[in-house]
């Protein structure tokens, strides 16, 4: 029987690592000590200018490191995503969940849907376990190699639109065509049966339903060392998540003991069946 395609899609902040990456050094490096100040601005502008929050939180990274003589390109974000810390477990994480996965046929690809930006999640030393990451970003000078402006902002409902890009296996933001192109269900590269969210609790509400009215599993995962029972019951008790745990990736922790039982419901449905 041939290995069936199987994906589990992450959020980043909250996730995988604790906090917003962009507060580890990066706010810092362009005059923040209190990640509160820039967030406040960035709130501020937001409710002034009527917009976007990711797009205005990115253009306030410019705006900021532009008076400092900051050069703000690709190299920066690689550098600064470099400090990201991850919850524990997490850097084994993939090597071992791909291997159980692969005992039951499967194909088990990680993917990254993230409001922060890529380019930082490019740096850390997780990246390469990604198949595709997509996060926000920013459009290059072509000879200075600096950031100019935001050219993709992903937030909480448009998330939703790459778990579609994954379902239908496209590996791009900009094709709009072959997005919205009508593949029957049974010729998709990953049925959302086999796609599996795990997301950290607000922003990935919309996902997180989403894939569970499409016959997939969410997974609300929290911080272990500042739980909210009350936020992590109401997903629940909304229909939101299908499971909720802490952000633990370690061995026979409830997270890992979930996602096994997922993948091994996965495999029972795609006729996998155990020797013995």
């Amino acid at each position: 029987m041939k290995p069936k395609r199987t994906a589990i899609v992450y959020d980043f902040d909250g996730t995988l690592s604790p906090g917003s990456m962009q507060e580890y050094s990066l706010l810092k490096a362009i005059g923040y000590n209190n990640p509160k100040d820039f967030w406040d601005i960035v709130k501020k502008e937001c409710k002034k200018r009527d917009g976007d929050e990711v797009l205005t939180y990115m253009q306030q990274i410019l705006t900021s490191a532009q008076p400092k003589g900051i050069k703000i390109d690709k190299n920066f974000f690689y550098n600064h995503g470099k400090s990201i810390l991850f919850f524990d477990g997490v850097v084994e994480w993939f090597a071992r969940i791909n291997k159980y996965a692969e005992k039951m046929n499967l194909i088990l690809e990680h993917y990254v849907i993230s409001s922060g930006i890529r380019e930082m999640i490019e740096g850390t030393s997780i990246s390469n376990n990604f198949k595709k990451i997509f996060a926000s970003s920013f459009a290059y000078n072509e000879a200075s190699k600096a950031a100019e402006w935001p050219s993709v902002s992903i937030n909480y409902t448009t998330k939703t639109q790459f778990l579609f890009r994954i379902n239908k296996g496209i590996e791009n933001t900009w094709d709009n065509s072959a997005i919205n192109k009508w593949i029957p269900m049974q010729e998709r590269p990953i049925p959302f049966e086999r796609m599996v969210f795990i997301g950290d609790g607000d922003t990935d509400i919309p996902s997180m339903k989403m894939v569970r009215m499409q016959g997939g599993s969410a997974i609300a995962v929290f911080d272990p060392d500042k739980p909210n029972q009350d936020k992590m019951g109401k997903l629940i008790a909304e229909d939101r998540a299908s499971y909720v745990a802490p952000a633990n990736y370690e061995p026979n922790n409830l997270l890992d003991v979930i996602v096994k039982g997922i993948l091994g419901r996965i495999a029972r449905e795609s006729g996998y069946r155990p020797r013995g």
